[in-house]
Protein backbone atom coordinates (compact mmCIF):
# COMPACT_ATOMS: atom_id res chain seq x y z
CA UNK A 1 0.00 0.00 0.00
CA UNK A 2 0.98 3.26 -0.67
CA UNK A 3 2.67 4.70 2.76
CA UNK A 4 1.43 8.19 2.00
CA UNK A 5 -2.72 7.21 1.59
CA UNK A 6 -4.64 5.25 4.29
CA UNK A 7 -8.00 4.46 4.49
CA UNK A 8 -10.30 4.91 7.46
CA UNK A 9 -13.67 2.85 7.26
CA UNK A 10 -16.27 4.95 9.17
CA UNK A 11 -20.19 5.82 8.36
CA UNK A 12 -21.42 7.91 6.13
CA UNK A 13 -24.17 10.16 7.62
CA UNK A 14 -26.10 12.65 5.81
CA UNK A 15 -28.17 15.12 7.86
CA UNK A 16 -30.80 17.43 7.40
CA UNK A 17 -29.50 21.14 6.26
CA UNK A 18 -30.65 24.63 6.48
CA UNK A 19 -32.36 25.88 3.57
CA UNK A 20 -29.61 28.44 1.38
CA UNK A 21 -30.36 30.97 -1.30
CA UNK A 22 -29.53 30.25 -4.51
CA UNK A 23 -27.45 32.63 -4.75
CA UNK A 24 -24.12 34.64 -3.13
CA UNK A 25 -25.10 37.29 -0.78
CA UNK A 26 -23.28 40.09 -0.86
CA UNK A 27 -22.28 42.07 2.03
CA UNK A 28 -20.68 45.13 3.66
CA UNK A 29 -16.67 45.19 3.59
CA UNK A 30 -15.23 43.54 6.94
CA UNK A 31 -13.25 41.70 8.85
CA UNK A 32 -14.51 39.15 11.71
CA UNK A 33 -12.60 37.35 13.91
CA UNK A 34 -12.60 34.76 17.09
CA UNK A 35 -10.41 33.31 19.37
CA UNK A 36 -11.88 29.62 19.81
CA UNK A 37 -11.91 28.26 23.29
CA UNK A 38 -12.76 24.81 24.54
CA UNK A 39 -15.53 22.17 25.47
CA UNK A 40 -15.84 19.33 26.77
CA UNK A 41 -12.38 18.74 28.08
CA UNK A 42 -10.44 19.90 25.09
CA UNK A 43 -7.04 20.31 25.14
CA UNK A 44 -7.08 22.00 21.61
CA UNK A 45 -6.35 25.84 20.67
CA UNK A 46 -7.25 28.36 17.89
CA UNK A 47 -7.41 31.20 15.79
CA UNK A 48 -10.17 32.20 13.33
CA UNK A 49 -10.17 35.42 10.93
CA UNK A 50 -12.95 35.71 8.29
CA UNK A 51 -12.69 38.49 5.37
CA UNK A 52 -15.51 40.13 3.56
CA UNK A 53 -14.86 41.64 0.36
CA UNK A 54 -18.51 41.88 -1.74
CA UNK A 55 -19.58 38.43 -2.21
CA UNK A 56 -16.21 36.62 -1.59
CA UNK A 57 -15.40 35.67 2.02
CA UNK A 58 -11.57 34.48 2.84
CA UNK A 59 -11.15 32.26 6.11
CA UNK A 60 -8.02 31.30 7.78
CA UNK A 61 -8.98 29.19 10.53
CA UNK A 62 -5.58 27.58 12.79
CA UNK A 63 -6.29 24.82 15.15
CA UNK A 64 -3.59 22.92 17.44
CA UNK A 65 -3.38 20.38 19.92
CA UNK A 66 -6.55 18.90 18.72
CA UNK A 67 -6.67 14.93 19.23
CA UNK A 68 -4.03 13.15 16.78
CA UNK A 69 -5.39 9.92 15.68
CA UNK A 70 -8.79 8.18 15.27
CA UNK A 71 -8.74 4.38 14.41
CA UNK A 72 -4.94 4.16 13.92
CA UNK A 73 -5.39 7.63 11.10
CA UNK A 74 -5.37 10.80 11.24
CA UNK A 75 -8.06 12.39 13.39
CA UNK A 76 -10.93 13.47 10.85
CA UNK A 77 -11.83 16.97 12.45
CA UNK A 78 -14.55 18.78 10.70
CA UNK A 79 -15.65 22.50 11.42
CA UNK A 80 -18.77 24.87 10.37
CA UNK A 81 -19.75 27.94 10.85
CA UNK A 82 -22.91 27.87 12.05
CA UNK A 83 -25.67 30.44 12.78
CA UNK A 84 -29.42 31.26 13.14
CA UNK A 85 -29.11 30.69 16.96
CA UNK A 86 -27.73 32.47 20.63
CA UNK A 87 -24.57 33.42 18.54
CA UNK A 88 -22.81 31.96 21.79
CA UNK A 89 -20.83 28.65 22.85
CA UNK A 90 -22.88 26.13 24.87
CA UNK A 91 -21.61 25.90 28.89
CA UNK A 92 -21.46 22.48 30.75
CA UNK A 93 -25.11 23.28 31.82
CA UNK A 94 -26.04 22.11 28.06
CA UNK A 95 -25.53 18.29 28.95
CA UNK A 96 -29.08 17.14 29.89
CA UNK A 97 -28.76 13.47 29.73
CA UNK A 98 -25.66 13.58 32.03
CA UNK A 99 -23.03 12.15 30.62
CA UNK A 100 -20.85 15.49 31.31
CA UNK A 101 -20.37 15.75 27.61
CA UNK A 102 -22.27 18.43 25.46
CA UNK A 103 -23.02 16.51 22.33
CA UNK A 104 -23.62 18.49 19.02
CA UNK A 105 -27.48 18.34 19.38
CA UNK A 106 -26.88 19.62 23.26
CA UNK A 107 -25.11 22.56 21.76
CA UNK A 108 -27.27 23.49 19.00
CA UNK A 109 -29.39 25.58 20.51
CA UNK A 110 -26.61 28.03 21.32
CA UNK A 111 -24.69 28.22 18.03
CA UNK A 112 -27.37 26.57 15.43
CA UNK A 113 -27.30 24.62 12.17
CA UNK A 114 -24.35 24.83 9.95
CA UNK A 115 -24.59 27.86 7.42
CA UNK A 116 -21.22 27.22 5.80
CA UNK A 117 -19.08 23.68 6.03
CA UNK A 118 -15.05 25.21 6.20
CA UNK A 119 -12.61 22.59 4.40
CA UNK A 120 -9.99 22.58 2.65
CA UNK A 121 -11.26 22.62 -0.66
CA UNK A 122 -14.98 21.86 -2.75
CA UNK A 123 -18.80 23.29 -1.81
CA UNK A 124 -18.94 24.93 1.32
CA UNK A 125 -22.90 24.67 1.48
CA UNK A 126 -24.06 23.36 4.17
CA UNK A 127 -25.35 20.61 1.33
CA UNK A 128 -21.53 19.73 0.98
CA UNK A 129 -21.87 17.83 4.17
CA UNK A 130 -23.64 14.29 2.14
CA UNK A 131 -20.30 13.78 0.18
CA UNK A 132 -18.22 13.48 3.68
CA UNK A 133 -15.12 13.20 2.60
CA UNK A 134 -13.42 14.08 6.03
CA UNK A 135 -9.92 15.52 5.71
CA UNK A 136 -7.93 13.50 8.14
CA UNK A 137 -6.01 16.76 9.53
CA UNK A 138 -4.25 15.44 12.76
CA UNK A 139 -3.75 17.94 15.42
CA UNK A 140 -2.65 20.91 13.78
CA UNK A 141 -3.72 22.03 10.66
CA UNK A 142 -4.90 25.59 8.71
CA UNK A 143 -7.85 26.23 6.61
CA UNK A 144 -6.83 28.98 4.17
CA UNK A 145 -9.28 29.63 1.54
CA UNK A 146 -11.66 31.87 -0.05
CA UNK A 147 -16.03 31.16 -1.09
CA UNK A 148 -18.63 32.93 -1.89
CA UNK A 149 -20.66 34.29 0.45
CA UNK A 150 -24.16 32.27 1.28
CA UNK A 151 -27.18 34.54 2.26
CA UNK A 152 -27.46 32.60 6.15
CA UNK A 153 -24.08 33.29 6.79
CA UNK A 154 -24.05 36.94 5.81
CA UNK A 155 -27.60 37.09 8.02
CA UNK A 156 -25.21 35.31 10.85
CA UNK A 157 -22.64 37.63 10.68
CA UNK A 158 -24.62 40.85 9.97
CA UNK A 159 -26.59 39.37 13.45
CA UNK A 160 -24.16 38.59 15.41
CA UNK A 161 -24.69 35.21 15.62
CA UNK A 162 -21.72 33.51 13.59
CA UNK A 163 -20.08 30.76 15.77
CA UNK A 164 -17.27 28.46 14.62
CA UNK A 165 -17.33 25.25 15.62
CA UNK A 166 -14.30 22.39 15.27
CA UNK A 167 -15.29 18.70 15.86
CA UNK A 168 -14.05 15.60 17.64
CA UNK A 169 -12.73 15.01 21.10
CA UNK A 170 -10.38 12.23 22.69
CA UNK A 171 -12.16 9.66 24.30
CA UNK A 172 -9.77 9.35 27.07
CA UNK A 173 -10.59 12.52 28.24
CA UNK A 174 -14.51 11.69 28.79
CA UNK A 175 -16.31 10.79 31.75
CA UNK A 176 -17.12 6.67 31.92
CA UNK A 177 -20.81 7.45 30.72
CA UNK A 178 -19.33 9.96 28.13
CA UNK A 179 -17.47 7.38 26.73
CA UNK A 180 -19.67 4.57 26.58
CA UNK A 181 -21.99 6.63 24.79
CA UNK A 182 -22.35 6.83 21.07
CA UNK A 183 -22.84 9.69 18.88
CA UNK A 184 -25.91 11.35 18.64
CA UNK A 185 -25.38 11.46 15.18
CA UNK A 186 -24.04 8.69 14.02
CA UNK A 187 -24.68 6.01 16.80
CA UNK A 188 -21.46 3.65 15.22
CA UNK A 189 -19.31 6.09 16.03
CA UNK A 190 -17.96 7.31 19.74
CA UNK A 191 -19.36 10.38 21.05
CA UNK A 192 -16.37 11.70 21.02
CA UNK A 193 -15.95 11.35 17.12
CA UNK A 194 -18.85 14.25 16.26
CA UNK A 195 -18.93 16.07 19.46
CA UNK A 196 -17.47 20.22 19.82
CA UNK A 197 -13.99 20.77 20.78
CA UNK A 198 -13.63 24.39 20.11
CA UNK A 199 -15.75 27.05 19.67
CA UNK A 200 -15.71 30.80 18.97
CA UNK A 201 -18.71 33.74 18.24
CA UNK A 202 -17.04 35.82 14.90
CA UNK A 203 -17.31 39.07 15.65
CA UNK A 204 -16.29 42.38 13.83
CA UNK A 205 -13.12 44.16 14.83
CA UNK A 206 -9.88 43.32 15.83
CA UNK A 207 -9.52 39.87 18.01
CA UNK A 208 -9.44 39.89 21.63
CA UNK A 209 -7.55 37.48 23.75
CA UNK A 210 -8.58 35.73 26.47
CA UNK A 211 -7.98 36.58 30.19
CA UNK A 212 -5.19 34.63 30.88
CA UNK A 213 -3.53 34.18 27.49
CA UNK A 214 -4.98 31.47 25.93
CA UNK A 215 -2.35 29.48 23.92
CA UNK A 216 -3.62 29.00 20.47
CA UNK A 217 -0.83 27.60 18.65
CA UNK A 218 0.52 27.79 15.03
CA UNK A 219 -0.56 24.67 13.64
CA UNK A 220 2.42 23.40 11.75
CA UNK A 221 0.80 21.01 9.05
CA UNK A 222 -2.59 21.40 6.46
CA UNK A 223 -5.01 19.10 5.56
CA UNK A 224 -5.48 18.37 1.98
CA UNK A 225 -8.34 16.84 1.74
CA UNK A 226 -11.94 17.76 1.97
CA UNK A 227 -14.09 17.67 5.49
CA UNK A 228 -17.66 18.47 5.94
CA UNK A 229 -20.53 17.30 8.48
CA UNK A 230 -23.81 18.55 8.22
CA UNK A 231 -25.84 19.41 11.09
CA UNK A 232 -29.04 21.18 10.15
CA UNK A 233 -31.52 23.24 11.92
CA UNK A 234 -33.40 20.07 13.80
CA UNK A 235 -29.90 17.94 13.26
CA UNK A 236 -32.56 15.64 12.26
CA UNK A 237 -30.76 12.06 11.11
CA UNK A 238 -31.84 11.62 7.41
CA UNK A 239 -29.31 8.68 5.69
CA UNK A 240 -27.02 6.33 7.11
CA UNK A 241 -25.08 4.26 4.76
CA UNK A 242 -21.15 2.61 5.00
CA UNK A 243 -18.49 4.72 3.44
CA UNK A 244 -14.46 5.64 3.33
CA UNK A 245 -12.41 8.25 4.16
CA UNK A 246 -8.82 8.86 2.67
CA UNK A 247 -6.68 10.28 5.02
CA UNK A 248 -3.33 11.35 3.79
CA UNK A 249 0.20 10.89 6.34
CA UNK A 250 2.15 13.69 6.91
CA UNK A 251 5.39 14.04 7.90
CA UNK A 252 6.33 15.45 11.31
CA UNK A 253 7.11 18.96 11.69
CA UNK A 254 11.16 19.81 11.36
Amino acid sequence: MNKSLRFMAVPTLALAALALSGSPAMAADGSYQSTLKQINGSAGSGTVTLDVKGNQAHVVLKVSGMPATFMDAPYPHVQHIHGGAKGTCPDPSADKDGDKVVSTTEGAPSYGGIVTTLSTSGDTSPAAGLDLKVAGQGASYTIDRTFELNADTKAALDAGTAVVVVHGLDPATLSAAGQAAKSDLVPSLPLAATSPALCGTLTAGQMKMPAGGANTGVPTETGTDTGALAIGGGLALVALAGGAYAVRRRNAAA
